[in-house]
């Protein structure tokens, strides 16, 4: 017969029994975890915002489209409840007021920063949105075109820049995020902000039109990576989605800031 572990939990519980006022002692039984079993992932499109103002970027990868760089579980958790959470939020913050007729850079852009609720999760909202689009599999490497251009004019090298960006993501102290932006005069920088916070915030040290983003949050790589944030970081180089990187640059450059 095939034998179970079994794990004796002792629970000694004081009672004052009503007739003889004895100390009684349970014993219970309580089976050990299963071995380990095949993890079950969820699918990115069933994943649906309540209704509001602003839905979820379609993530257009699975969970485990990105390992070993980040893996399944820590993207499936991001994605549908971390990610999830701040969208509902987010909509349920702005119901019924002429922001949800704005685009979320405009409310960034303008927001009370002492208004601590759309402050944090429309930052989480328009943070995780760019996230999402800055990474792909299949992807690293180095830019090509006006942005490798750019990047050489403005770091010196893809080398530089490469330093400059993980040094920021380092540095962040807790929780946070590292950022490629261009300025008001079109120059590449890089900077970094405290937990839901980015450059389009007035409250900014570095203002600027985000195009490139790196979470991190503990959420964003702890399952895989603990207390080694440097090699997520370094990782992270290894799924950047350079095309639409580029992208987001030429469309910066447009606008100006």
């Amino acid at each position: 017969m095939k034998k179970k572990g079994l794990l004796l939990l002792t629970l000694i519980t004081l009672l004052m029994a009503s007739c003889n006022n004895k100390k009684l002692t349970e014993v219970v039984e309580v089976p050990l975890p299963a071995a380990a079993e095949k993890l079950t992932l969820g699918n990115p499109d069933d994943v649906k915002a309540e209704p509001g103002a602003f839905e979820m970027v379609k993530l257009p990868y699975g969970y485990d489209a990105l390992a070993p760089n980040i893996d399944a579980l820590t993207m499936e958790n991001h994605y549908s409840k971390h990610y999830l959470t701040y969208t509902n939020n987010l909509n349920k913050a702005i119901a019924s007021s002429e922001m949800e007729n704005l685009p979320i850079e405009e409310i960034l852009r303008t927001l009370d920063v002492s208004n601590t609720e759309l402050r944090n999760n429309a930052g989480g909202y328009y943070n995780h949105n760019l996230f999402w689009e800055s990474i792909a599999p299949k992807a690293g490497g180095e830019p090509k075109g006006d942005l490798a251009t750019a990047i050489a004019r403005d770091f010196g090298s893809f080398d530089d820049f490469k330093t400059q960006f993980e040094a920021m993501a380092t540095e962040q102290f807790g929780s946070g995020w590292a950022w490629l932006i261009t300025d008001k005069l079109g120059k590449l920088q890089v900077t970094n902000t405290p937990n839901q916070d980015n450059p389009l915030m007035a409250n900014a040290i570095v203002k600027g039109i985000p195009i490139l983003t790196l979470d991190v949050w503990e959420h964003a790589y702890y399952l895989n990576y603990q207390y080694k944030r440097k090699k997520y970081i370094d990782n992270f180089f290894n799924v950047i989605n350079w095309t639409k990187v580029s992208e987001n640059y030429e469309e910066a450059m447009r606008k100006k800031y």
